[in-house]
C-alpha cells in the first residue's frame, strides 16, 4: 500500500505511467519464463487437460456468477479502474480497437498464468489444484520447496505475483484519488495517503481473520461482496448510464470512427443485453444467498 500510495501520489506521467512501463514488461517476461519452465519440467499435459477439457456436469448458475465476477475483476470494469485509464488516453488512440486488445491480452495472460502454475502443481504428487490463496500460498509453496530449482523458481513467481498485485492496486487507487484531487477536495498526495491508509486498515481484518483450521471468513465475505456483488452491480449501473442517459453525440465523439453495424450491435448490448443479463445473474445469486442464510 505504501508503494501504491507513492506511485499514485506522484501523478499520471511521473508515477503511474513510468511504473507501468517498467512493471508490465517485467511481468510478461517472468510469466513467459514460468510457462517455459512448466513445459520442460512440469506435468504440462495434465495441466492442459485440467484447464481445457470441459466437464459440463460441474456447470451451474453459480458458475456464471463466478465467471462474471472474475471478468469484472480482471478487466477492472465495475470499480471504475478501466475508466480512469481510459480518461488519460490520447485522442489519437481508438477506443474500439484498444478495447479488443485489452480483452484479448487479458485472456491470453490468464491462460499463460494457468499454464505457468498448474504444471508445477501437478508435478508434485498429493497436491490439489485448489483456488484462491490456498493455491498460491499453500500448494505452490509446497511445490517450490520440493522441486528442483524451487529456491530459484519460487522467488521469481512471488516477484511476478507482487508485480501483478502492485499494477492492480495502482489502477484501483487512482479513480478515488483522481476524484478527490480534481474536484478540489484534497491534494493528490493527501488523497492517496487517506485512501491508502483506509485500505490498509480494512486489510488488517484479512490478515487477522484466520481461525484454527486456516479458514478466513472475513476475507471470504469481502471477496464475495466486492467481486461477485459490487463490481457486477457497478458495471450494470455504468451500462445503464451510458445506454440510457449519456448523450449519444458524446458517445460517438469518444468512440471516433466506428463501423455503423458494430455500433448498433454495441448499443443493443449496452442498453438491453448487458444490464438484463447481469441483473438476472445478480438476482439469482441474491435469492440463493438469502435462502442459505434463512
Amino acid at each position: 500500500m505504501a508503494l501504491t500510495m507513492l506511485i499514485v501520489s506522484a501523478g499520471v506521467k511521473k508515477g503511474i505511467g513510468r511504473m507501468v512501463k517498467i512493471l508490465m514488461p517485467m511481468l510478461g517476461l517472468l510469466l513467459i519464463f514460468m510457462v517455459v519452465y512448466g513445459m520442460i519440467n512440469g506435468a504440462f499435459q495434465e495441466a492442459l487437460s485440467f484447464l481445457f477439457k470441459p466437464d459440463f456436469t460441474k456447470v451451474t448458475s453459480d458458475t456464471f456468477l463466478v465467471a462474471m465476477g472474475q471478468a469484472f475483476f480482471s478487466l477492472s470494469l465495475g470499480m471504475g479502474s478501466i475508466m480512469a485509464y481510459g480518461a488519460y488516453m490520447s485522442k489519437d488512440q481508438n477506443i474500439v480497437s484498444t478495447s479488443y486488445s485489452v480483452g484479448a491480452l487479458d485472456t491470453l495472460v490468464a491462460i499463460m498464468a494457468g499454464l505457468a502454475v498448474f504444471p508445477i502443481i501437478f508435478s508434485i504428487q498429493g497436491l490439489e489444484a485448489s483456488g484462491g490463496p490456498g493455491l498460491v500460498f499453500i500448494s505452490l509453496q509446497t511445490a517450490f520447496n520440493t522441486m528442483d530449482l524451487g529456491n530459484i523458481i519460487g522467488p521469481i513467481f512471488f516477484i511476478l505475483l507482487s508485480v501483478a498485485a502492485l499494477c492492480s492496486s495502482i489502477s484501483i487507487l487512482e479513480p478515488g484519488v483522481a476524484y478527490l484531487s480534481e474536484e478540489g477536495y484534497l491534494s493528490r498526495t493527501k488523497s492517496a495517503l487517506i485512501i491508502s491508509l483506509t485500505c490498509w486498515l480494512i486489510g488488517i481484518g484479512t490478515a487477522l481473520g484466520f481461525d484454527e483450521d486456516g479458514n478466513n471468513t472475513f476475507q471470504a465475505n469481502m471477496e464475495l461482496v466486492s467481486s461477485q456483488i459490487m463490481q457486477p452491480l457497478g458495471g450494470m449501473l455504468i451500462a445503464i448510464f451510458i445506454g440510457w442517459f449519456m448523450k449519444e453525440s458524446l458517445i460517438k465523439n469518444e468512440l471516433g470512427e466506428i463501423n455503423q453495424t458494430t455500433y448498433k450491435i454495441w448499443r443493443i448490448f449496452i442498453k438491453f443485453i448487458a444490464p438484463i443479463g447481469v441483473g438476472c445473474v445478480l438476482i439469482s445469486f441474491m435469492v440463493k444467498l438469502i435462502s442459505s442464510i434463512l
